[in-house]
């Protein structure tokens, strides 16, 4: 399954069934790369690696590293 940079597709349960290490790889690619046309196509891409690090985490382990996923103190 491929994605594109920043696609509008919604993060459903399905889509995020249809992904597989060979795709979760692509995906973690293009957001360490940071090569995108504009900030929304990133922050999309974050958003599903996100989703997918929380539904899917067997697949994300090795790029947990691109989803900051630390407790931040708000004060």
């Amino acid at each position: 399954m491929t994605t594109a940079p920043g696609s509008a597709t919604p993060i459903t349960p399905e889509r995020l069934a249809q992904f597989d290490e060979e795709s979760i790889a692509v995906l973690a690619r293009r957001l360490d790369d940071d090569d995108y046309p504009t900030p929304f196509a990133g922050l999309s891409d974050w958003h599903l690696l996100r989703a997918l690090a929380i539904h899917r985490p067997e697949l994300t382990a090795p790029y947990v590293h691109l989803v900051d996923q630390e407790p931040f103190d708000e004060d």
